[in-house]
């Protein structure tokens, strides 16, 4: 099946993408300042901007949506049927970017949790693996 949406109009949607203040990310805020932490968002002090930034605890947790940053064990793994070529190279890139920048991240000492959007389906499952990731010492913690 191709793109029913003309290229200006499949362009002009996908700009509307947001790439901060998702809702998986107000989530995860949302669970992390109920369990006591503050954190910084977004900042580009270290390298991929991390979304959430615990500078006290030298951690950093990262938000990734399954079907931009390519979840290997999510359903959302299609590519576009349109110009799939061109997708299959985007999201290559998107993944080989994200290692690059969760390494360099962990380079620079700090402890870096990657959670994905399908772990919000079980929230109580997603705050265990946050206390499990809070609870951990850093060996650089402030």
């Amino acid at each position: 099946m191709s793109d029913t949406l003309t290229q200006a109009e499949r362009s002009e949607r996908m700009s509307r993408v947001r790439n901060k203040d998702t809702k998986p990310e107000k989530v995860v805020r949302s669970i992390l300042h109920r369990m006591g932490f503050r954190f910084r968002l977004h900042t580009n002090t270290l390298p991929g901007k991390p979304d959430i930034m615990l500078p006290k605890h030298k951690k950093v947790i990262f938000i990734h949506g399954c079907f931009w940053h390519r979840h290997g064990v999510c359903r959302a793994l299609s590519i576009p049927e349109s110009n799939s070529d061109k997708w299959a190279a985007k999201f290559a890139d998107n993944v080989r970017r994200d290692g690059e920048k969760l390494a360099a991240v962990r380079a620079a000492g700090w402890d870096v949790l990657v959670v994905w959007e399908c772990e919000l389906r079980d929230l109580a499952k997603l705050e265990i693996t946050l206390r499990e990731f809070m609870a951990k010492p850093s060996h650089l913690a402030a």
